[in-house]
C-alpha cells in the first residue's frame, strides 16, 4: 500500500512516514558556560574556610546553632528563614549550621580519644 515503507528498504531520506527527512548525525553539545556559575572550586572553598575561621559566625547564625543544639529544628528553620528571606535559603543555612555542629562534635570526640590515648 502507498505511504508505507517495506521492510527491505533502508529507512531515512524519505518524504513521508515516521522516519521522514534527511538523515543527520547527532552530536554532543558542550555544556554552556553559564551552567558552571556558582560551582565550588578548591581555592574558593579555602578562602571561605579562612574567612569563617577569622570572622566566626554572625549573631543570627549563633542563635540558629543554639536552637539546633536544643533540638528545635523547625524553630531554627523559621528563624533563619526570617533572616535570609526565602524558604530554600533557610533550609540551606540550617543544613550548613547542623553540619558545623556535627563537625564540632566530631572534633571534640577526636580530642577526647587523643587524650585517652595519651594516658
Amino acid at each position: 500500500p502507498q505511504g508505507h515503507i517495506s521492510k527491505g528498504l533502508p529507512q531515512g531520506n524519505l518524504a513521508y512516514g515516521l522516519n521522514k527527512g534527511y538523515k543527520t548525525q547527532t552530536y554532543k553539545q558542550a555544556p554552556r558556560q553559564s551552567r558552571k556559575k556558582g560551582a565550588l572550586n578548591k581555592r574558593v572553598k579555602f578562602v571561605r574556610d579562612v574567612v569563617r575561621d577569622v570572622s566566626g559566625f554572625a549573631p543570627y547564625e549563633r542563635r540558629g546553632i543554639e536552637l539546633l543544639r536544643i533540638g528545635a529544628d523547625k524553630r531554627a528553620l523559621k528563624f533563619v528563614k526570617r533572616r535570609l528571606g526565602t524558604h530554600s535559603r533557610g533550609k540551606r543555612k540550617r543544613e550548613e549550621l547542623s553540619a558545623v555542629i556535627q563537625g564540632q562534635r566530631k572534633k571534640a570526640a577526636q580530642a577526647k580519644a587523643a587524650a585517652a590515648a595519651e594516658e
